[in-house]
C-alpha cells in the first residue's frame, strides 16, 4: 500500500477510532501534547493575560485618579489664588477711589481757597488804593490847601482802552500846577503805558498840560519802570524813591 493510500485511511478511520477506543485518544493527545496547548493550560494562560490586563488597567486607573487627583489640587490653587487676586483688586479699587476723591477734594477746595485768596486779594488792593487815596486826600487838602480830586469820565472814542469806557485818574491841583496820579496796589508794563493813554485823554478833553505824572504802588516791574522812564513817569515805590524823569 502506498503511503498517500495510508495516510487516506487514517484520516478517514481515525475520528471514529478516537471515539471508540479511549487509549488511542489519550495516546494521541499525549503525542500532540508538544505542538499545542491543552485546555487546561489555554484557560490559564488566558486567564494570566486577563489577570495582567486587569492589574494594568487597575495600575493605569490609579495613575489617572492620583494625576485628577493633583490637577483638582491645582485647580483649587488657582482658584483660591483668583480669589485672592480678585479681593486684591476690590480693595485696589476701592482705596484708588478713596484717594481719588481725597485729591478732588483737595482740588476743589484749593480753588475755593484760591478763589477765596484771589477775592482778598483783589479786596485788599482795592482797599488799599482806597484807604491811599483818602489818606492823601486828608492830608494834602486840609494841610496844605491843596486840591485833590478823583475823576471818572467816559471815553466815547475809546482812545484808552480800544473802546468806550470809563476813565479813572487822581488829580492834584495847587497854585497852577496840574498833578496826574495813578495809585494801584501793583503795576505792570501795560499798566504804564494804559496810564500814559489816561493822562493824554485828560490833557486832550481839559486842553490842559500836566505838569507831573505819578504813579505809586508798592509793586512796580521792572519793565514797567523801564516804561516809566521813556514815558516820563515819576515812580514811587516800596523803595520810597522817585526815578528822575527824563525829558
Amino acid at each position: 500500500m502506498e503511503n498517500q493510500q495510508m495516510i487516506d485511511l487514517i484520516r478517514q478511520e481515525l475520528p471514529g477510532i478516537m471515539q471508540r477506543h479511549r487509549e488511542i485518544r489519550e495516546w494521541l493527545i499525549q503525542l500532540t501534547r508538544t505542538r499545542y496547548a491543552d485546555k487546561e493550560e489555554t484557560e490559564s494562560r488566558f486567564d494570566r493575560i486577563l489577570e495582567e490586563l486587569r492589574l494594568d488597567r487597575e495600575a493605569n486607573m490609579r495613575k489617572w485618579e492620583g494625576q485628577d487627583r493633583k490637577w483638582e489640587e491645582q485647580n483649587r490653587k488657582w482658584e483660591e489664588q483668583n480669589r485672592k487676586w480678585e479681593e486684591q483688586n476690590r480693595k485696589w479699587e476701592a482705596n484708588q477711589k478713596t484717594i481719588n476723591d481725597i485729591l478732588a477734594a483737595i482740588q476743589t477746595q484749593a480753588r475755593e481757597h484760591r478763589s477765596s485768596i484771589g477775592a482778598l486779594g483783589a479786596r485788599w488792593g482795592l482797599y488799599s488804593e482806597q484807604s491811599f487815596r483818602n489818606g492823601l486826600k486828608a492830608i494834602l487838602e486840609e494841610s496844605f490847601g491843596v486840591e485833590v480830586l478823583n475823576i471818572n469820565e467816559y471815553d466815547e472814542a475809546g482812545e484808552v482802552f480800544g473802546h468806550p469806557d470809563q476813565v479813572e485818574l487822581d488829580i492834584i491841583i495847587r497854585d497852577g500846577i496840574l498833578i496826574l496820579c495813578e495809585i494801584k496796589s501793583s503795576i505792570s508794563k501795560s499798566d504804564m503805558y494804559t496810564f500814559e493813554k489816561k493822562t493824554a485823554f485828560y490833557e486832550k478833553r481839559h486842553l490842559r498840560k500836566a505838569t507831573r505824572k505819578l504813579v505809586i504802588s508798592p509793586m512796580v516791574d521792572e519793565r514797567a519802570l523801564q516804561a516809566a522812564q521813556k514815558l516820563g513817569i515819576e515812580v514811587y515805590t516800596h523803595a520810597d524813591e522817585v526815578k528822575p524823569v527824563n525829558p
